[in-house]
């Protein structure tokens, strides 16, 4: 099952906590980082699809 916009950005602020409020190596960085890369583009992604959505809405 795809991730939810809502659960892409709740794990997003769960990696910025962690990396705020916890000593990370450089692999735990790396990873995290990575990881925020790609729920940051899955976010874009679902951002544009809705905006097109409300576009041929608005355009019918």
């Amino acid at each position: 099952m795809e991730m939810s916009y809502k659960e892409a950005i709740a794990e997003i602020e769960q990696i910025l906590k962690s990396l705020r409020e916890e000593q990370n190596s450089i692999d735990t960085l790396s990873e995290r980082v990575a990881r925020a890369t790609e729920l940051i583009a899955l976010c874009r992604e679902k951002l544009r699809k809705a905006e097109n959505d409300v576009n041929k809405i608005i355009e019918e």
